[in-house]
This record gives C-alpha cells, structure tokens and sequence, in this order.
C-alpha cells in the first residue's frame, strides 16, 4: 500500500475507530502505531509490572517530559503526562468509565459566562449533533449502562446495548450513603461488557482491571472491539513500533505523508493522501510542533498559535472510608455508581466555577493500598502497620471526585529547548499551575465525598490532600475545535483550518472538560470525524 487514502497515527480510543470506520467506508488505511500489539496471553495478573512499572503506558525513560509552573521557571525533568502506548492505547487499561457529556458542557461560556483570566469557549456543535454517534459508539463497542438512571444526563435516542454491571459492595453503600443525603446514585455507565456482545464474552469479573489488560476481552477496548474489524476488512494496515517524526507538506499547504522510525530505529517516508493524527492531546501538539517548516514557521497547523495552548488535566480528590463489615473490593471491575447531583458549575451558588461527577471504587491493589492508600496517623512499618493493612485492605473504598478543569492559553505543551527523547527530539515540555476555581472545586467535593462515607456508616474516613496538578492522564483541549481559525485549530469537522487534508481527532480538540471522563466524547467525536472525512474525500475536497 504505497500511499493510502489515510494514514492515521494513533491506535487508541480515536485512531482505532477512524481507521475502522474510513476502512468499511472502502478507502484504503495504514495504522501507525509507536507501541507493540499486544494479545490476551500478554495480560497477566502481575501488580508489580502492570501497576508500578507501567507496563502499558509511556516509556519516560526513553521519552521525558518536563514540567514547569510558568514561563519563568526552568523547566525539571520529571513525568508529566502518562498514556496507553500499545495498540489500543489507554483504552486498553482504563477504569472503563463511559460518560456522555451533558447539554451544558458544550455551552459552558454562554450558561455562566467568561471566567478572568480563562479561555473558556462553547464549542462550534451542540450535544444534539453529537448525539447519534455517542449512540452509535456505544453500541459498536459495547456500554453497560441503564438508561434513565440518571436524572441529571442528557437527552438519549435509546437505551445502553447492555444491561448494567452487577452492583458491588462499594456501590451499595455509596447508594445507602448518597440517598440518606438526597441524593440520585444510579448505575455506572462503563465500557465493560455485563453480557455477551458481537462476539466477545462477558467480564469475568478478576478483579485486576483498571491498568491491566483483559484477558478475555471484556473490557470494550479499541483493541478488541474496532482493530479487528478494520483489519477483517482488508483494506487497513496496522504498523506497531513506529514512531512518527514529522508530517511533510507540499508547496500547497497539503499534507503529502509522514517520516517515521520503525523498530529498528531506520527513517522512512510514506506518503498518504489524507493524515489523521489520533496520538492524545500531548503528542498531537508535539507532532505539529515537529512539523514545522518554512511554510509552517510556528509549527503544522499553528497559524492561530492555538497548538499546545489551553490545556486541561485530570482533576478530581479522593476520600477513603474504613467499614466494620468485609467489603473485599478487590474483585470485580471498578465503578458500579456514581452521582452526578454536583455536576452543574453553578459559579454563583458556590462561589467559584466549576463542578464534578463522583463514583464509588477501590483504587488500589495490595502493594498500593500499603504504599500510596494509608491514613496519616498510621505507622508505615511494624506490627501496627501489619494490622491495619490486615483489617483495612478488605474493608476499605474509595469515594472518588472527577472534576472541571478550566481551559488557559498560558498552560500547554510545547518542545523543551534543551531535553531530548531517545530518538533526538525535543522532549514534550509541560506549563501549567492549577487555577484557583479547579482547587476550590476539588476541596467542595471532596467536602461532600466525606460525607457521603460518612452516611453509609464508616467507622473512619481518611482524605487525600488536594495538590496542584503536576501529572495528567485525560490531556485535552491543546489543539481545540473552532469556528474562528485565529483562535482554533481544527473546525467542528475535526479537519485543520490550515491543512485541508490534515485531521485531528483525540483529546486535544476538546473545548471543555466535562468531568473528567472523556473517552466518550473522543469517541463520539471520532466516529462524526470518520464520516465527514468519507464525505470529503468521495468529493475530492482533500486533494492537493
């Protein structure tokens, strides 16, 4: 396949169903994928590998980040960002929270106005239009959810395609907690299949989950729901171990193809005649700003200055509580409830702006729970040690927060002028200072996580302080879609204002936050992205 209708660089929660989508639609496809292709038999139970040598996700050693506050500080090496980096990408090791968007997500600005200081903007589509393809994303890759449980979610055009996950300890006392305060738990949407589904077959419920594989492909990855249906078709090609360098242009300001390193470490140019990058909301930004180049002086698709800018992180605070009866949260999947009745922002009411949904879980494993999940007042070593982590391990769960983060030009990716990857590449260079509202939203819910442990009847409940983000998993909003090209990136078509055959469809496009959970949206959003691309393409509108 010398040059295919599309390249797409990316195998992850977006890359994958471009690719499968644009390959049923007839065109040609070449997959370029930096990590390997991992199978069941790669999945194992092994804490120590998946969890704190981060098995599935990016290799800090061989690619660094850097990470300062502001422009006057100097940037220190340290991790700043962690994604999947295999086919699949983060969907293949993540909790599986399936959360839609609401209504007022995408007209956030115009709902409670500007925020000081903020670059906070309502996005150029409205859930209506997106509607149909969350729809569509939920039955092609498999949600369990219950529709209608929610009182606070959005308008839905049908149900789940699955019956909800079997409720589990945590969730039923978040339920007997959450109701005593008045509020509305329902069953956690999440991309894990409760029955059979096209083919795969139902969670078995290990317990070893969130940051582990599936072994039996449960888990509604794009590696077992959308790569091997767009390989089935023939027409798309999968490369691992290929990490892309650059995307060249013509004189016409058309992407031609790209440069990339196999496994090996060679150089090679392919040429495409449409490029979707799909390679997370840091590497997407890193990529254009590699690509710079005569015509592109500022970097590919930058003519706004827009790329790398706006950033959003993982926002969210976690409460511990200790129960007398045995919980043993260590089986099963994750998140069976959550609650949304402090999702709105309501800057007015609180004070500041921003809000969050919460579920109920148990975030760690045995080596964890003993190194990151202890209250202060107990000793880290000796007989009192040994005892609490004998009661507590099997008694314990977690009410977590996923909250707003507020987009800001100043924060962002952009290429160190002095670290480099294993490759020779400018190393991605992390800005950013969690803003005052993100802080004070974070500290609100963890006020009510407390108290929600505490109505379901623990006998302690134990917070963890809430910190300036300085890491961040959901990485979203660097490339942002727009009606305005000076101040956007991609249009509500996921294509570059710039670079007409040139997409970009992952986190980086996204306008807000939502709450913290956006594989939904990146998916609903690759999905409309596919079909338009399909539609340029059979008009000739990508041609250079």
């Amino acid at each position: 396949m010398s040059e295919p209708d599309f390249r797409v660089i990316g195998s992850g929660a977006a890359g994958a169903v471009v690719a499968k989508q644009l390959a049923e639609a007839g065109f040609s496809v070449v997959i370029f994928e930096q990590g390997p292709h991992l199978t069941e038999k790669d999945f194992t139970h092994d804490e120590l590998q998946f969890v704190h040598r981060f098995y599935l996700t990016n290799n800090h050693t061989r690619q660094p980040n850097t990470y300062r506050r502001n422009t006057a500080e100097t940037a220190k090496v340290q991790p700043a960002v962690g994604y999947g980096m295999q086919v699949g990408g983060g969907t293949v090791h993540f909790t599986g929270n399936y959360w839609r968007f609401t209504e007022n997500d995408f007209r956030e600005k115009s709902r409670w106005g500007a925020v000081a200081g903020s670059s906070l903007e309502d996005w150029p589509i409205t859930y209506a239009e997106l509607e149909p393809y969350y729809a569509l994303a939920e039955r092609e890759l498999g949600i369990s959810g219950l529709a209608g449980s929610n009182p606070f979610e959005a308008p839905r055009s049908g149900p789940y395609p699955l019956p909800p996950m079997p409720v589990k300890s945590s969730g039923v006392l978040f339920e007997r907690g959450a109701k005593k305060l008045g509020l509305h738990p329902f069953p956690a949407p999440v991309a894990i299949l409760s029955k059979p589904y096209k083919g795969r077959q139902a969670c078995t419920h290990c317990g070893l989950c969130e940051r582990f594989g599936c072994e039996v492909r449960a888990k509604s990855s794009t590696l077992a729901a959308m790569i091997p249906a767009a390989l089935k078709t023939g027409r798309c090609q999968l490369r691992t171990r290929c990490y892309v360098r650059k995307i060249e242009t013509n004189k016409a300001g058309r992407a031609t193809g790209v440069i990339y390193f196999d496994s090996r470490g060679k150089e090679h140019r392919q040429r495409a005649k449409a490029v979707v990058v799909c390679a997370n909301g840091a590497e997407t930004p890193r990529l254009l700003l590699l690509s710079k180049s005569a015509q592109f002086p500022d970097g590919l698709a930058n003519s706004s200055g827009q790329v790398g800018r706006n950033l959003m992180v993982d926002n969210g605070s976690a409460a511990m509580g200790l129960f007398p009866e045995q919980l043993n949260e260590f089986k099963g999947i994750q998140v069976t409830r959550a609650l949304w009745d402090y999702y709105d922002s309501d800057p007015n009411k609180r004070g500041f702006w921003g809000g969050g949904g919460l579920d109920a879980r148990f975030d760690f494993y045995p080596i964890s729970f003993a190194l990151e999940g202890l209250p202060k007042d107990v000793p880290r070593y000796g007989n009192a040690f040994r005892s609490f982590l004998a009661n507590a391990f099997t008694r314990s769960m977690m009410v977590l927060s996923h909250s707003t983060a507020l987009p800001y030009e100043k924060h962002g990716f952009d290429l160190d002028p002095t670290v480099k990857d294993a490759w020779g590449l400018p190393a991605l260079r992390m800005t950013y200072d969690s803003p005052p509202d993100d802080l004070a939203t974070m500290r609100w819910l963890l006020d009510r996580q407390v108290e929600i442990l505490e109505a379901a009847g623990a006998t302690k409940v134990w917070r963890f302080p809430v910190d300036p983000v300085a890491f961040t998993v959901h990485i979203m909003g660097t490339a942002r879609m727009g009606n305005d090209k000076r101040r956007s990136v991609v249009n509500r078509d996921n294509q570059t204002h710039d670079v007409p055959n040139l997409f970009l469809v992952d986190g980086s496009s996204l306008v807000t936050s939502g709450r913290q959970q956006p594989t939904a949206t990146i998916q609903a959003l690759a999905f409309r992205a596919a079909e338009k691309m399909a539609a340029h393409a059979k008009t000739g509108n990508l041609g250079r």
